[in-house]
This record gives C-alpha cells, structure tokens and sequence, in this order.
C-alpha cells in the first residue's frame, strides 16, 4: 500500500479550538458553575447517540491507522532558543483521516499537542507554522497523538510521538507562561501566575524526568468547560505507552477518581462515557497503578489531576 504523508507545520488562531467547548454566556450559570458540585453517582453509559452518528458519517475514518511523527525538535536536542519550532509529520493508513476544522461545526480531526504535563493543546490547520515561544530553560517532554473530532485518541502505536529535548541560555521571561507563535497557552509560569482557562491554573512545567521506555500515561480528557448536550455524558480518555492493562492481557490498571469520590478502575484501553454529572467544577485524577495498586513511577507524569466545570 502507498503511504500517504501529509507535512505539517500546525496553527492558526482562527482554527484552533482546543476541546470544542465555549464559555458559559450569562452570569446564572456562570455563577451556577462556580457553586459547589452536588454529590454524584456516575455510572458508565453507552456512546452517545451524537457521536455513533457522527463515526457513521466519517466512513472508513475511524478504522484508520494514523501515523504521528516529531521531526523537529530532534530527541535529545539542545536548543538555544526560547522560541521552539516544532515540526510534525502524518502518514500512515489515513482512510481519509485528515487535520482539519469545518468552519461550520468548528470540529474535525485533530493533533493533541502537549508539552510537559500541561493539558494539550487541539491544531488542526496542517498548513501554518507551528512554535511553542518562551519555553524556560531545561529539560521538556512534547507529546503528540492523532485524535477524532470529539477528541477520542485513535490508539494503534503509531499515532503517539513523544521526544525529549532541552532549552539552553533561551532567555525566556519565567513570569509569564509558555504559548504558542498565535497566543495559545501552553503552561502556566508559576504558582503565583493569573488563573488561566481550561483548567490550567498549575506550576510551571518541569519536564525531563520521564523515562520514555517505560510504562507513560498521557491524560487527555477530560477539559475544559462542558455545557449542553455534552454535560453528560462525559469521556475519559488516554493514550498509554509501553504497557497493557490488565483486560487487554498486561499487569496494569488506570484507576480514575472524580472529586472526592471512590476510587474506580478502567482495565481496557478504551474511551469510557460517564453519566450523573451535577453543575460545577471537579477534579478528575488519572493514574497508572501496577498490581499492587501503587502508582508507576515516571516523572511524576502517570498520576494526573484535572479540573473541568459543568453548566446545566
């Protein structure tokens, strides 16, 4: 089979839409979401029927194989400069699959794009240049995956890339956050920095420290805001390296919790709906835990917490 490969130098403004949700529009709910959660009981709940009709308009899409590639910044590259361009290439059994936004709906196939452990970052223009500016000095970790238009992460191995690389003498200013080259956030700078949207009120990024042999767990959802016909239900998903769970045939489990409730337990690598949400903000935790129900040591990256808000 010819391999199709598609260049990309991702971003524009105009085309980014990093969870496909939009802010609350008027101060009852506004003030509805800062309220304190209800107490919950989530249950698992079927693909919505939105979704099921949209892989039924996509075609041969979703049985795709996509291939995501870093080519710039290199593995293990210094790079001396706070301003890093990055450089992605996709190929692979495409079936179709394509970055892109529909001007319409504001939703299409996508990249995740994630530096440290900041929550990612949705590009669909495949066209534009793409750079992460004012990237402090250090060690980083930049991540990548192929997703669907509801931000579900196609799982074949190829679709996941992650290089390390290092910043020297970049002379980044550490009172503000990393961005990108159109304004997008990628981090905050520190713990005293101005709260910032889609949940990304957290300490600057210390990347470096993960070993990307071993076992990774990269959080992608939940995020953001969720209002309307996505309130409930809501997704979980994650992309995983070099690891099986144990309903797949391997020794680990991801265990989620959502607030200050229960610990429970995903054992296959797949999306899983959650349906019960009450308005207001949670905390949802992902961690990758071993037999023992010990977390897996990698940088600190395998047990991630996350807040998003819910308007009803």
């Amino acid at each position: 089979m010819r391999i199709k490969t598609i260049s990309i130098a991702i971003l524009s403004a105009s085309l980014f839409a990093a969870c496909g949700t939009q802010p609350a529009t008027n101060t009852a709910n506004t003030a509805n979401t800062n309220a304190a959660p209800a107490a919950m009981n989530l249950t698992p709940a079927d693909t919505p029927q939105r979704i099921k009709d949209m892989m039924a308009g996509r075609g041969e899409q979703d049985a795709a194989a996509p291939m995501v590639q870093i080519t710039a910044p290199v593995e293990g590259s210094t790079v001396e400069s706070s301003t890093v361009r990055v450089q992605l290439v996709v190929g692979g059994d495409l079936k179709g699959y394509k970055p892109g936004m529909d001007p319409q709906t504001k939703m299409g196939n996508h990249i995740h794009v994630i530096l440290d452990n900041q929550p990612y970052e949705a590009y669909y223009n495949i066209d534009q240049e793409f750079e992460l500016r004012n990237v402090p000095d250090g060690e980083h970790t930049l991540r990548v995956f192929a997703s669907r238009p509801w931000h579900e992460s196609y799982k074949n191995e190829e679709a996941f890339d992650v290089v390390k690389f290092t910043v020297k003498n970049g002379g980044a200013n550490l009172d503000i956050p990393a961005t990108t080259n159109t304004g997008q956030q990628m981090s905050n700078a520190n713990t005293n920095a101005a709260p910032t949207p889609e949940g990304k009120d957290m300490p600057a990024s210390q990347g470096g420290a993960i070993d990307v042999e071993k076992p990774l767990l990269t959080y992608s959802r939940p995020k953001g805001e969720y209002k309307g016909t996505d309130a409930d239900p809501i997704m979980i998903d994650f992309w995983l390296s070099n690891a099986k769970l144990v309903g797949d045939g391997g020794q680990y489990r991801v265990r989620y919790t959502v607030g200050n409730g229960q610990p429970q337990y995903i054992d296959k690598w797949a999306p899983l709906w959650l349906s019960g949400w009450t308005a207001g903000k949670h905390s949802i935790k992902l961690e990758l835990v071993d037999q023992t129900g010990n977390v897996v040591d990698n940088g600190g990256y395998n047990s991630t917490t996350r807040e998003i808000t819910v308007t009803k």
